[in-house]
């Protein structure tokens, strides 16, 4: 049995052609309400999620727009880390993700997780 955190990190590496993407955020929204520290790491094409605009483009029924997903996260204290390699094969810069997106290495994710973060990969 897993001892009792406070955290939780989820890895997302599926980008706005997925429903994934959404159950991710839903996931980490439900994390925030039961009283968690929720960080997302996105990597691969999750990278597309929090480019500036590109999450209008995915609804999932009956889950909330992907848009609204991510903005409630973010009002809500989540934290949303962004591969730094994955960013830049994309050619894209920190001006083109949204406001609050950090792009940071995998080391915050594993210092959440040294401190006991659960983790959930999507």
């Amino acid at each position: 049995m897993q001892a009792e955190t406070e955290k939780l990190v989820n890895v997302v590496t599926k980008g706005i052609d997925s429903e994934l993407s959404s159950v991710a955020f839903t996931i980490a929204n439900g994390g925030l309400t039961a009283g968690l520290k929720v960080s997302m790491f996105l990597t691969s094409t999750a990278i597309d999620l929090v480019r500036r605009g590109a999450q209008r483009l995915t609804e999932v029924t009956p889950l909330k727009p992907l848009a609204a997903l991510i903005e409630d996260f973010q009002a809500r204290g989540g934290v949303i880390w962004a591969c730094p390699p994955c960013v830049q094969s994309r050619g894209y810069e920190q001006s083109d993700l949204l406001d609050g997106v950090i792009v940071v290495g995998a080391s915050a994710m594993h210092a959440e997780i040294r401190q006991g973060a659960a983790t959930l990969s999507f």
